[in-house]
């Protein structure tokens, strides 16, 4: 199962050039579940390419949910010494995209629910895979706003190194446009140079990048304050014309607790007086992923700490835990891959990791659903 869903290029991407759709990985998963007697429904999502997978074996209130993307990060396959797209063993590894992060999971857990296919469940097992994780967060955003699947528990199967998560910090991915004016770079006066504004708009991003890290704390993560990160910047098209436009991608990282809507209007505030100071045009998108602090009294924390043996705690990356909580369940980050290999060339899932994943996730079905 695992190399044929590696075998399926399910990149997503902000770049369209990149972006592929997940429908064939979604099929294939559609396909083997059904094959085993679970309820399969496909939702589209608004590019015909995409969409999400919902399978439900047996019926009832509660149950639990075992979740995953099925898209991967785009990949450039020169810096790997195998095709990405292939499933090597190797050292006691597999490699592939997506091995890790995270199509690794979903063969574990089709494998973890087979011995409970002729077993009348108490409760329903849902396996569910989502699109755009990666990118934009549409799959997980299209079933909050649909209201569905309906569970008590949830398991994001995102690699945690077999470590139990509980909290999360969110992400604000940011664009920012300047539009100037260019003309021949003779003579300054026939435009308004975009580049210049730019230089003015990080300097007050890194002034707001140190009072936020000043500001706010939390010290159950390992970066106990949130980050900004300066991605990426293009402008301009030759030295000779004065720069007519200038584009920045950035990231915040903001902690549980800290509201998104006021850190975007600080943002603005910060950024769009620039617009009459320098006569240039400034547009700012975003899209966001909330931070991720399940209860207190976790009974989901309680059962995965108890079978892993290992206390829950933080990581920095966001996952769709917040959209699942939307919905109202009781939801913890856990799964077999480390994330020192996700996003990375040679992406792996270690061979020694499969038996326990299996073992916790046939212990942890056995719990929520009979």
């Amino acid at each position: 199962m695992l190399q044929r869903l590696i075998a399926s290029n399910s990149i997503s991407s902000v770049n369209p050039s990149l972006d592929t759709g997940n429908r064939e990985v979604i099929e294939l998963l559609a396909s083997w579940l059904s094959d085993l007697g679970f309820v399969t429904e496909i939702m589209p999502l608004a590019d015909p390419r995409k969409a999400n997978l919902i399978a439900t074996l047996g019926s009832g209130p509660g149950g639990l949910v075992l979740a995953g993307h099925t898209d991967t990060v785009p990949c450039d396959d020169t810096l790997w010494n195998n095709n990405p797209f292939a499933l090597i063993e190797k050292d006691q590894r597999l490699y592939g995209l997506g091995t890790c992060d995270m199509k690794g999971f979903f063969p574990l857990a089709i494998e973890a629910a087979k011995p409970f296919l002729n077993h009348p469940l108490q409760q329903p097992l849902i396996i569910l895979a989502t699109a755009d994780e990666e990118s934009s967060m549409m799959g997980a955003q299209a079933l909050a706003a649909a209201g569905k699947p309906k569970a008590r528990y949830a398991l994001i199967g995102e690699p945690t190194g077999m470590k139990p998560i509980n909290m999360h910090k969110g992400i604000m991915v940011e664009k920012l446009v300047i539009d100037g004016r260019s003309g021949h770079s003779s003579d300054p006066s026939l435009g308004v140079n975009a580049m210049e504004t730019m230089h003015k708009v990080l300097g007050e991003l890194l002034t707001l990048r140190n009072e936020l890290r000043d500001k706010h704390h939390n010290p159950l993560f390992a970066v106990d304050y949130p980050t900004m990160n300066l991605g990426c910047i293009h402008g301009g098209n030759n030295p000779n014309r004065i720069c007519g436009q200038c584009e920045l991608g950035f990231e915040i990282r903001p902690l549980p607790g800290m509201d998104m809507k006021v850190l975007q209007q600080t943002i603005r505030e910060r950024i769009l007086p620039f617009e009459q100071q320098d006569h240039v045009s400034i547009s700012i998108s975003h899209y966001h992923v909330p931070a991720y602090s399940a209860e207190p009294d976790s009974a989901m924390v309680a059962l995965c700490e108890s079978l892993t043996n290992h206390q829950a705690g933080s990581v920095s990356f966001a996952t769709e835990a917040p959209y699942l909580h939307e919905l109202g369940m009781d939801v913890v980050v856990l799964g077999p891959g480390n994330i020192d290999q996700a996003h990375q060339p040679d992406e792996y899932l270690a061979l020694d990791r499969i038996q326990p994943t299996i073992d916790f996730l046939t212990q942890l079905i056995g719990r929520c659903c009979l």
